[in-house]
């Protein structure tokens, strides 16, 4: 039976508590190409950071930092 390895939060290991939502290559990194936030599972952020991401990006949507979608 292969052994998964666990994903570690990029925020936790790199002591960062605040995720800027001014920063658009930051956020893209965790959203696919269509604009869609990835998930827990494939970003590998634990729940608090999934959380304020989430905030992040629809912050910078709101503000058109990052697209809603693409065409």
């Amino acid at each position: 039976m292969p052994q998964t390895i666990k994903k570690q939060c990029v925020f936790c290991t790199t002591n960062r508590d605040v995720i800027d939502y001014k920063n658009a290559e930051q956020l893209r990194q965790f959203m696919s190409v269509q604009g869609k936030i990835y998930a827990r599972r494939k970003s590998g952020l634990c729940a608090r950071h999934q959380r304020k991401l989430a905030d992040a990006v629809k912050r910078a949507r709101f503000l058109a930092i990052v697209p809603f979608t693409t065409r």
